[in-house]
């Protein structure tokens, strides 16, 4: 199969990125490279009017490199964006020029309309947006767009002077941030948001946000509540942390916040700024949840290249079932069982749902870890189940958030062997809410993969009787089930402990 190699550069007010991927032409792609460098092109912007001489050359030098490393890749080509601060200053052209004349890049400025659109493609490409009203965003240092959209079809696309070095050197002066400061820049942004956007408030549903301040935020929360992931693309947060963070943030100095774990000691001076814009957005428009996009104006721009160049096909709609099922494809697993643990997972899930309170997301954890629970076999038989739990952790799965990768990673990671212990880290690293959804979910997983020990899908359907202390169920189908039988209670052992039931199993086919 071909494979064709592109790379794309944002040259942004604060930062320059660039990234090189693969693509065989069907859509996907992976990342060979991602380069990030903080320029600070805007530095001064809005006092001067034009870019710095000593930022001028942090540009020069850091896109003379990025263009090094892009030619090793060997490239087919490169598609190179310059956003608000070369838009606005008053030597941009020349500086266009000069790139073209130092690194032979072309550079297209692009328009703040232009910027929002990169923004909604990469949203639209890894979230599921379809039927829910929602809010696209993009903080760069100079500009924020703003996209609302109902599905994938946009209402209302704004590009605003609300960047967090544009803000933090217009209004927060002082070190710490004075109160009365930070109440005209909390002003200035309520004002600028209430004259700009004319659409409907009411209604909205969730923020995504993308730009460095949106991945600061999650670092840091990610870090108070002590939780690692290798990345933060997908994470969620709650209006009320965005609000204790930026109270936190706003009582230190930069000396202080360069400190605070999570926060890139480079962005502490603009942190503040570009915080209070994110609160200022949910409390506009009465939204709680924020989703974390990593990826924002570069991979609309990567998105945008492999349209242009017909390496993307007609849109699909995307959902999380096919992505776990492609995923285990591309492990080899075998299907036939998956969709039977699967399956009969579901049914014992909706016995136990109403009494521990577990709903639709609970329900598509179960479900995907079933699916992908013998991932692991594709690194090996020994120990698969652990490599199931790497796998599944370290997996591209549209539609999950790092939070959701993990607990289904320890799901399918308890479908054999030990049960969860203390010595076990994935597991004890866990909140103690997520720890018992893992031992009961995965008791399930563990108790019906036991149900197909023979792999030939004989239990068609459970029948479960649940009481205060007792979980009954028979085991219905055409065959005789006693191996079935064997492997389960063999396997029930987790679900028991967690879910404190006694279990019982029976066979329809062999009592008829």
């Amino acid at each position: 199969m071909n494979k064709t190699r592109l790379a794309a550069i944002d040259i942004g007010t604060n930062s320059i990125r660039s990234i090189v991927i693969e693509t065989s032409g069907n859509g996907k792609y992976r990342i060979l490279d991602d380069e990030k460098v903080l320029a600070r092109l805007g530095e001064g912007l809005h006092q001067t009017g034009a870019i710095a001489p000593a930022a001028w050359e942090r540009a020069i030098e850091a896109l003379t490199r990025q263009k090094k490393i892009i030619d090793g890749y060997k490239v087919s080509a490169i598609d190179a964006v310059a956003t608000s601060a070369v838009r606005k200053a008053s030597n941009g052209a020349e500086l266009v020029r000069a790139i073209k004349k130092s690194t032979g890049l072309d550079i297209e400025v692009v328009s703040g309309e232009e910027e929002a659109e990169l923004a909604a493609l990469s949203a639209q490409h890894n979230f599921e947006l379809d039927g829910v009203r929602h809010l696209i965003f993009d903080i760069g240092g100079g500009s924020l767009e703003l996209i609302s959209a109902l599905g994938t079809h946009t209402e209302e696309m704004l590009s605003l002077e609300l960047g967090a070095v544009f803000l933090t050197e217009s209004f927060l002066k002082s070190d710490p941030v004075v109160g009365t400061e930070h109440q005209k820049l909390r002003k200035h942004i309520r004002k600028a948001l209430k004259t700009a956007y004319t659409g409907e408030r009411s209604g909205m549903q969730c923020l995504v946000g993308s730009g460095g301040t949106v991945t600061s935020i999650a670092a840091m929360v990610a870090a108070a509540r002590k939780e690692k992931f290798d990345s933060l693309h997908g994470y969620e947060l709650l209006r009320s942390e965005v609000v204790h963070l930026l109270a936190m943030l706003a009582r230190k100095s930069d000396k202080e916040r360069r400190a605070i774990p999570g926060l890139n000691p480079e962005r502490s001076d603009i942190i503040v700024a570009g915080v209070t814009v994110v609160d200022e957005l949910m409390d506009f428009f009465q939204v709680n949840h924020l989703k974390v996009n990593e990826r924002g104006i570069r991979e609309g721009l990567i998105l945008r290249g492999l349209r242009k160049r017909n390496l993307l096909p007609e849109k699909k709609r995307r959902s999380w079932r096919d992505s776990a099922l492609e995923f285990a494809h591309s492990c080899h697993i075998d299907e036939g069982h998956a969709e039977q643990v699967a399956r009969l997972s579901l049914q014992l899930f909706k016995a136990l749902a109403p009494r521990y309170g577990w709903g639709p997301k609970e329900m598509r954890l179960l479900d995907a870890a079933a699916i992908m629970h013998d991932v692991g076999y594709f690194i090996s038989y020994s120990s698969h189940h652990k490599h199931s739990y790497h796998l599944i952790r370290h997996a591209e799965l549209f539609g999950f958030t790092p939070r959701e990768r993990e607990l289904m990673a320890n799901i399918a990671r308890y479908h054999r062997k030990s049960v969860p212990k203390k010595k076990h880290e994935e597991f004890t690293r866990l909140s103690p809410d997520d720890q018992l959804l893992v031992a009961r979910l995965g008791g399930i997983l563990r108790l019906c993969d036991g149900l197909d020990r023979r792999r030939n899908a004989v239990v068609r359907e459970l029948d479960c009787a649940l009481s205060q202390d007792t979980l009954a169920v028979t085991l219905n189908g055409e065959e005789e089930m006693s191996v079935e039988l064997y492997g389960a209670k063999a396997k029930s052992d987790l679900l028991q402990e967690a879910c404190k039931l006694k279990l019982e199993l029976h066979s329809g086919a062999t009592e008829a």
